[in-house]
């Protein structure tokens, strides 16, 4: 890959010892004594691909099995999603420093500074200020989007969602605040004090790929964007700079030169819901950025980084419509069976993950190959107390599928007889909120390719990212 390098190389970071992780910290660990065995070098990695599913819990994870495999004609409960033949699994820890249950930003900076972070905060630690310019410069964090390209590495980035959403920002940018996606949503306050948009952080930055949604951050009003300056234009400055390609459409991404960076987004804010993708659309699939990404970094001779977001998985459950986020699922699972049928194992560490859950259930006792986005429907000869359990007190049915607050709560469908069933169906939940919110439990990590062995147990989420750099063999 032809690429810039910046010239400024960040300190090196020394990382903690899996068993004894600090939220927030680092560790040193002990030096092995003359007695102590010598153990066999592990395999190094030379790629790292980083699935990321944004909200996909648990609970995501089992319904997508089970909606996968009646897509299938199967009754669906057997399916086995790609990543579920992995060896290595472990529990993820996601709280973030000052919240319970987290969101994306300080999630997502976890996984790629190593440092367990605020709710909001990107690439920051945790003594930050929120929204405070300053404090975001004065606690800037080492990330692992600079730290890869400066090392040699060729670097990639896809997401269904914004490329400037927080999961994406967390691979290259800082912020004191995860809204600051172009320069016209900072407060005029805190303008000028030396913190970028991520936008322009993104541009800025050196990187081989960068596939998503979210033109508006990166034009002005001329071009339909939402910039200051009504004639910005940063897609054409940063390819002015680099030598690289803007796209906009599935076809100029294909015939984008393969031997330069390659610049892509196709939507105003985050990509179309597969649901409703139609046959002329013009984006590309997350299978199909996915298969772009790794055809352009997997020359590089020094390996590549790569992240990959399904970042619509979330806006689906957020809008109470399960159908919508387990399409989003479906599509992840296939761009995750691309990749692993297009790397090889030996010299690849595939890692899939969640950022945070939802408070997404499956309830009732359906009968096993019951459609797992209608109604409950008990098991054939079961007993009668299974039978009643079928219907509430009120003498209703219910969805197998809901949520514990959100759109769909039963307080604003009480005049409906039957609750909403199918993809396009808001599923009951039991609180009336605008938006259905994330679920606080932890998430698995699953991991294939070298490296992998150390993804067991329960860990800390800022330990996803020492997974990472030891595959790598990185000397911090």
């Amino acid at each position: 890959m032809i690429r810039l390098h910046r010239s400024i190389v960040l300190a090196a970071t020394a990382a903690m010892p899996l068993a004894a992780c600090t939220p927030g910290s680092f560790t040193q660990g002990s030096v092995a004594s003359a007695s102590t065995p010598v153990e066999a070098p592990q395999p190094k990695a030379k790629n790292v691909i980083l699935f990321i599913g944004d909200g996909m819990g648990i609970s995501t994870i089992t319904a997508a099995r089970i909606y996968a495999g009646q897509k299938q004609g199967q009754s669906g409960e057997e399916y086995v999603l790609p990543f579920e033949n992995f060896d290595n699994v472990a529990l993820v820890k996601t709280y973030n420093t000052n919240a319970q249950v987290p969101d994306s930003a300080g999630t997502a900076s976890a996984m790629h500074t190593g440092v367990k972070t605020k709710i909001g905060a990107i690439g920051v630690g945790p003594d930050v200020i929120s929204g405070d310019c300053q404090s975001g410069l004065a606690n800037a964090l080492p990330i692992l989007g600079e730290q890869a390209t400066e090392r040699g590495l060729a670097l990639g980035i896809v997401s269904t969602a914004r490329i400037t959403h927080a999961t994406p920002a967390s691979v290259y940018s800082r912020t004191p605040d995860r809204g600051w996606e172009a320069d016209a949503w900072i407060p005029e306050d805190q303008r000028g004090k030396g913190c970028d948009d991520i936008a322009t952080q993104l541009v800025n930055s050196t990187f081989d790929v960068a596939l998503g949604g979210g033109t508006a951050a990166f034009f002005g009003a001329d071009k339909g964007g939402r910039r200051l300056a009504t004639d910005a234009d940063l897609p054409a400055a940063w390819a002015a700079r680099t030598g690289g390609t803007f796209v906009s459409t599935s076809a100029e991404l294909a015939a984008a030169p393969s031997d330069k960076p390659v610049l892509g987004l196709f939507s105003p804010s985050h990509m179309t819901y597969t649901v409703d993708r139609t046959e002329d659309s013009t984006e590309p699939t997350l299978t199909e950025m996915t298969q772009q990404a790794i055809a352009r970094l997997k020359d590089d001779p020094e390996g590549y980084y790569l992240m990959v977001e399904s970042g619509r998985i979330d806006h689906g459950h957020h809008a109470g419509q399960a159908g919508y986020a387990l399409e989003e699922a479906v599509e992840f699972a296939n761009a995750i069976q691309y990749a692993i049928d297009n790397t090889d194992p030996s010299e690849t560490l595939i890692l899939v993950t969640a950022d945070h859950s939802h408070v997404f259930t499956m309830s009732g006792y359906p009968r096993r190959g019951n459609d797992i986005l209608g109604l409950v429907v008990p098991p054939e000869g079961g007993s009668e107390e299974l039978a009643q359990a079928t219907t509430a007190t009120d003498g209703k049915p219910y969805t197998t599928l809901g949520y514990q607050n959100g759109p769909g709560a039963i307080a604003n469908m009480a005049e409906r007889p039957v609750p909403e069933t199918g993809v396009h169906a808001h599923q009951q939940a039991a609180i009336p909120t605008s938006s259905e919110t994330h679920g606080g439990e932890d998430v698995a990590l699953y991991g294939n390719g070298p490296g992998a062995e150390r993804v067991r147990g329960v860990i800390e989420q800022n330990v996803i990212y020492d997974i990472i750099v030891k595959a790598l063999g990185w000397d911090k």
